[in-house]
């Protein structure tokens, strides 16, 4: 309970605000056919125009709420209107990106916490590459990859992976290196050879570490997945339907694909929240 009550809170704020500038930002289209038409028109008219026009500049809620609602449980889902349709498409190339750039993310924090060189090396390389825009970057990779014949999906992976591995890397690297100097002295003293070391201290005591990086790296692979449709002129997926609201000004298109977007995070990373619970408590590091 204590934890819903501030989030509701904060729910009926945003959604009072966005009501509020819903009507600040479509009154001007009101004013401006009222005054072509030469007649007034009150603030009840203004309001009740406001939340029913076709293609606002910022759409109320509910036109977002029944626009997600019909093009997910009123649509077949193998239909390209569906947005269950367009968000399979971009989860496969999340799904794919997250398990390659978590892979990537791991073996470089191995290889750096038990490497000076390419503690020296690689590191600020890693820390580098997140310097560059996604979006400047994106398009230069799909077109690299399509000259040697790779399209459609893997793309989006290797997109939505640059994007996923530089958390996982960086927070593991923390997580190896947080066992005390007495922990590793205790089990050199044991005569602990270094694999022993890292499957029986270093790994375990970096789980809280590894999940927290889980939940950052699924969401920037989301991220990565949807700017990666953006610059192919994708048909398929939720970048394709920001695209497409975009180009024929379907607002509520466009905020119910970002909707539905958020709503597919925050999925993900509430699944990756209860396999850590599950695991944690399994292993006794449940805080």
């Amino acid at each position: 309970m204590k934890s819903i009550l501030p989030i509701t809170t904060v729910s009926m704020v945003i959604v009072i605000l966005w009501y509020g500038f819903s009507v600040i930002l479509n009154s001007t289209w009101t004013k401006d056919q009222a005054s072509r038409a030469g007649v007034e028109v009150t603030f009840s008219e203004i309001l009740k125009d406001t939340m029913v026009q076709q293609r606002p500049l910022l759409p109320a809620p509910h036109q977002v709420v029944i626009e997600l609602w019909e093009t997910t449980a009123n649509k077949k889902i193998t239909s390209k209107r569906s947005l269950v349709y367009h968000g399979w498409i971009t989860l496969s190339a999340t799904l794919l990106g997250f398990v390659i750039g978590t892979g990537l993310g791991i073996l470089l924090a191995i290889g750096i916490v038990h490497n000076k060189a390419m503690d020296y090396g690689v590191m600020p390389w890693i820390i580098a590459s997140q310097t560059v825009p996604i979006l400047a970057l994106a398009p230069m990779i799909i077109v690299v990859l399509y000259s040697i014949g790779l399209s459609g999906l893997v793309p989006k992976a290797i997109i939505s992976a640059y994007l996923s591995f530089f958390p996982v890397s960086v927070g593991m690297v923390a997580g190896f290196r947080c066992p005390d100097p007495t922990q590793m002295d205790l089990l050199k003293t044991y005569a602990a050879k270094k694999s022993q070391l890292f499957w029986k201290l270093m790994v375990p005591i970096s789980m809280p570490y590894l999940f927290t990086s889980l939940k950052i790296g699924v969401a920037a692979s989301l991220v990565g997945a949807i700017v990666g449709e953006l610059p192919t002129g994708a048909v398929a997926g939720l970048g394709a339907r920001l695209l497409a609201g975009s180009y024929y000004g379907q607002t509520v298109q466009i905020w119910s694909a970002l909707i539905g977007s958020a709503i597919l995070a925050a999925t993900l990373v509430g699944l990756i929240g209860l396999i850590q619970k599950f695991t944690l408590d399994r292993m006794g590091l449940a805080r």
